[in-house]
């Protein structure tokens, strides 16, 4: 008979939190945009994440801000302009990506 084991986490596993933080559909390539061109603003984000439309870039932002993955900086000018970079919270996150890029391409080459 096999032994279960549970999740180490007590109360809310942290592992689904950070799960919760980059999950769904657009919030990697909303991140990625982010990396590879810099603070960026609105429309160039709807024109860089392929497919995205207003509503999801909208609600995207606003849950990568509310998890402190996006900074969201707005000037106070006549039309306003608002510009979206990453944080250091999500710079962390750059090099995990890339290790399960590694990961994922590893195992599509037939490794592991």
């Amino acid at each position: 008979m096999s032994q279960r084991h549970d999740c180490p986490c007590t109360e809310q596993c942290v592992l689904q939190s950070a799960m919760d933080s980059i999950g769904g559909k657009w919030k990697l390539p909303v991140l990625c945009s982010l990396t590879a061109n810099g603070t960026s603003r609105y429309n160039e984000l709807l024109h860089n994440v392929q497919g995205i439309s207003n509503t999801m870039l909208s609600q995207t932002l606003k849950e990568l801000e509310r998890d402190g993955l996006v900074l969201r900086k707005e000037y106070l000018e006549v039309p306003v302009r608002v510009e979206y970079e990453l944080s250091e919270k999500s710079k962390k996150l750059q090099p995990i990506l890339l290790d399960l890029i590694r990961w994922q391409m590893g195992l599509q080459g037939g490794e592991g």
